[in-house]
């Protein structure tokens, strides 16, 4: 059952009351979701043990003019593996695009060429991913839990770290203070 378009490109963003507290007050960019799966990258958690440019170190990538931005927290999903989100303009190995307003490049080449100064205009980096099986994100989406705003390039790469889930809720009219952490019932 289809809840809403397919939401590639938008930001899905956690409901107070979040029974799952590794979701809770976040905001994510959503990558890919169809019929058979959905992945998307939090975009304002980091991580405190790793900055870009130690990241590329670890990676035996020169950090060249990278600067030492932190790594956020993608999800809870393979923390180990890595993805770049970024503007639409850059096109490497395997870059994938997500609904016309940003792009996803899993490999090191884009960690090179941003360590270069040749990679996009904007990125982040993340290490891990929040995913969901068939349908998953579809039944999550017709209880309490989850609310999708369109996407905003802006917000993502621009906004401060610690306001994106209230400024994507603020962009909807939606004041986070009057939003209630229980569901009502019928």
């Amino acid at each position: 059952m289809d809840v809403a378009p397919y939401l590639s490109g938008q930001l899905l963003l956690s409901m107070p009351g979040m029974a799952d507290p590794r979701f809770e007050r976040v905001a994510i960019a959503m990558c890919v979701h169809d019929a058979d799966s959905a992945l998307g990258l939090i975009i304002n958690k980091v991580r405190d043990d790793i900055d870009v440019r130690s990241l590329l170190e670890q990676l035996d990538v020169d950090p060249g003019i990278a600067p030492a931005v932190p790594v956020f927290a993608g999800g809870p999903v393979e923390p180990g593996r890595g993805f770049v989100l970024h503007s639409p303009e850059y096109e490497g190995q395997s870059t994938l695009s997500v609904g016309g307003r940003w792009a996803l490049t899993a490999t090191l080449d884009i960690l090179r060429d941003i360590a270069a100064g040749k990679g996009p205009q904007q990125w982040l980096i993340a290490l891990g991913y929040a995913g969901w099986g068939p349908g998953q994100l579809d039944e999550e989406m017709t209880r309490h839990g989850w609310f999708a705003v369109p996407g905003d390039s802006a917000l993502l790469f621009d906004a401060p770290i610690d306001s994106r889930w209230t400024s994507a809720y603020a962009g909807a009219g939606i004041d986070v203070g009057l939003l209630s952490a229980s569901a009502g019932h019928a």
